[in-house]
């Protein structure tokens, strides 16, 4: 099962606005890809953890380029994190465009932060097909399981809706029903 994949091409959306949300078990160190769409080599939107163990979110169209790299390394191979990348290029704040939540906290500390142009359109929604799991279609990339997948499109929703902190430990806990509406995609 480690080199499972699932794509699926999307029909056209809300290429501005969207969310996802899974739970990542890490059994190894280095590149995990959580989705991408990718139609070249000069033409992607995709999230997961790139080679340096950082999350990363990157959006690359010709002479656009969008890119997040967080300061902070996911490096535990025993546990589950909760990953949640909420996408809103029509928002009037350009730091508020791109949200990414680890374990329900936003990452606002970034190695690198290239932000969107207002209403910028991405790839995803875009009639484009959608891969999880996977760079591009037979580019399989190994490094974790995956859990609880969601994928919202037209609203950007926060961590908080598909997770919660546990009164007694603490720790951050999966919703399984979570109240959302999943949209066209």
């Amino acid at each position: 099962m480690a080199n499972t994949y699932l794509s699926k091409t999307q029909t056209s959306g809300n290429a501005d606005i969207f969310t996802s949300s899974t739970w990542v078990k890490r059994t190894s160190l280095g590149e995990l890809m959580v989705w991408c769409v990718y139609t070249g080599s000069s033409n992607y939107t995709k999230f997961g953890i790139d080679a340096n163990d950082r999350l990363k979110y990157d959006d690359y169209q010709g002479t656009q380029h969008s890119d997040f790299v967080s300061n902070q390394r996911l490096r535990d191979v025993n546990g589950w994190y909760h990953l949640v990348c909420a996408v809103d290029t029509t928002n009037s704040t350009a730091g508020d465009r791109v949200k990414i939540y680890v374990n329900g906290v936003r990452v606002t500390s970034w190695f690198t932060q290239t932000n969107y142009p207002l209403n910028q359109n991405t790839l995803v929604n875009s009639g484009n097909l959608f891969d999880i799991n996977v760079q591009q279609a037979g580019n399989v990339t190994v490094g974790g399981l995956m859990s609880h997948y969601h994928f919202i499109d037209g609203t950007a929703y926060d961590a908080s809706y598909f997770g919660s902190t546990d009164s007694t430990t603490g720790e951050w806990k999966i919703n399984t029903s979570p109240s959302v509406t999943y949209g066209t995609n």
